[in-house]
Parts: structure tokens; sequence; C-alpha cells
């Protein structure tokens, strides 16, 4: 017969190494979890806020945006709007924040794909009445959205009277914030413009 060897019991992990891997395992689920709840918003192309003076505010979306996906971000601002009436959720600062009837009573967005154009200093001259500057930044405006109080509107394309070749600013919506929104407001649910 074959002698029998006594094989050494398995000893349970050590403490220090239990605790390890309990902070490894953790510090996964942390990054996880964290990275889930802070991920982009795929229904609205990528924008950032370049710049904003009072109630004017310059944002830029990527070059590579078509009109489509502007259309469908005018659409995010309007239903903001309508909802909330809180923009800050779209990243823009309190346009009217010594109002006492609401931080964003009136607010001008103005979309570009150059961000050169969303730069303060450009945006001053703009709002200073700079005749060159007014006239080339009414060009390069892609999209365009306006609150009023209750008023707002939303257009699509260069600013009028901007000169541009292309066909001039199409009106997307006009009209109180109070109006019902349509159900087709923002595109097909779920549907990602992220080119990513």
């Amino acid at each position: 017969m074959f002698p029998t060897t006594d094989r050494p019991k398995k000893q349970p992990l050590d403490i220090v190494v239990r605790l390890a891997l309990g902070v490894f395992v953790g510090a996964f689920a942390l990054i996880w979890g964290g990275m889930y709840l802070t991920r982009p918003d795929r229904s609205i192309p990528p924008f950032s806020i370049g710049s904003q003076a009072g109630e004017v505010v310059a944002a830029h979306v990527p070059p590579w945006t078509t009109e489509q996906q502007i259309e469908t971000l005018l659409n995010r601002f309007r239903r903001v709007g309508h909802q909330t009436h809180d923009f800050a959720t779209m990243k823009i600062q309190p346009t009217t924040p010594e109002d006492k009837a609401g931080r964003y009573r009136r607010m001008t967005v103005y979309l570009f794909t150059s961000d050169g154009w969303t730069e303060p200093e450009m945006l001053n001259k703009f709002l200073a009445g700079d005749p060159e500057v007014r006239a080339n930044f009414a060009k390069a405006v892609r999209g365009y959205y306006r609150l009023d109080d209750q008023e707002e509107e939303g257009r699509l394309g260069p600013m009028p009277g901007s000169g541009a070749e292309t066909p001039p600013m199409r009106l997307l919506f006009k009209g109180r914030v109070t109006d019902p929104l349509p159900t087709d407001a923002e595109g097909e649910p779920g549907l990602s413009l992220s080119p990513l």
C-alpha cells in the first residue's frame, strides 16, 4: 500500500489579504458606480457653455453636429423651460439672479459649431455692437433659443439679416412656456445622438 501523507489543511486568508481584496473590489465598484451615475446624456448632442454675459449665453457644439441634433438640443431647452424653468441642469448660470420671480426669467442662447465665437471677448464685442463682429456672429450662429418670462422661441440656422449664403433661420417653435409640449418635442426616446 501507499504511504499516506498528511496534507496540510488550507489556511484561511490572512486578515490583511482579505482587507486588501475588499478594498480592491470596493474601489472597482465605486468607480463603476460613479461612471454610471455621471454618464453623459446621449439623447442630446454634447455641448459646452463658452461664455455668458448676463442674459446672453454662447454655447458650443462639435463641428460634426447635424441640424437634427441641434434641433434636438433646442427642444431640450424648450422642455426645461416648460417643466422646471431651471437651466442649471443645462450648465447655464442664473441669468436673472436678483429677480424674485425666478433665476431664469429672460435669456438668449446662441449655438455655434466654432468655439471661437463662444469666447467671452467675442460675446462682449457682439453685445457692444461692433458692426464687423455682429455680422460674422450672425452668420456663424447655428441655433438660437430665447426665453422672455413666459414667452419662448427656438430657431435653427444663421440669424436673419446675416447675409449668409445658407437659408435664413428656420422657426422651430414660438409660444408660451405654459402651452403643452408636442409629444415629439425631442425625437425618439432612447435615440443616441452621440458619435461615440
